[in-house]
């Protein structure tokens, strides 16, 4: 029986196709996932998010209390909405943590409202928050996102609170 290094093991294993990487490697690769997905989106480049979301994405927020996101098409409409109201939207993350097949994002979305947003008029006013965010990865693509953030503290910032109209104390 010979005994061969871990560090041989690696190299070999590296070498020969199908190795599967080991723990770290696959939780920095799905870091990864997160990074592109944000860059994408950042661009607009909605054909790349193709290459890491898949087709069956689950959105689930309850900031947004609608509509319901259930495919990689319809978030990329609900984007497209987002762009409209916002057209200098800009998501920076602060911080990524990965364990399993989750990836918990930290991050800050910047933008001013120049075009309507729902029911809300456009203020011409900016505005940035902190949200956070979990991933769920599968399969090497990003099949589930929860996000959250505060609503009433961005909406102050584009100066649609208290809602225009509400009475004055």
């Amino acid at each position: 029986m010979r005994y061969y290094s871990p560090v041989l093991t690696l190299v070999l294993c590296s070498m020969v196709a199908g190795c599967a990487p080991g723990p770290a490697a696959k939780l920095e690769d799905n870091k990864g996932l997160i990074q592109r997905f944000t860059e994408a989106t950042n661009a607009a480049q909605w054909d790349v998010l193709r290459d890491v979301v898949a087709p069956n994405f689950v959105r689930h927020s309850q900031a947004t209390a609608g509509p319901e996101v259930r495919s990689l098409d319809e978030f990329v409409t609900l984007q497209q909405t987002f762009l409209a109201s916002m057209p200098d939207q800009h998501v920076t993350i602060d911080q990524l943590v990965a364990e399993g097949d989750l990836v918990a994002v930290r991050a800050r979305y910047s933008g001013t409202l120049t075009g309507p947003m729902g029911d809300f008029p456009a203020t011409g006013k900016s505005a940035e928050t902190t949200f956070l965010a979990i991933f769920r990865i599968a399969d090497h693509m990003i099949a589930e996102m929860w996000v959250e953030w505060d609503n009433v503290a961005m909406l102050t910032q584009l100066g649609l609170f208290p809602p225009p109209g509400a009475p004055e104390d």
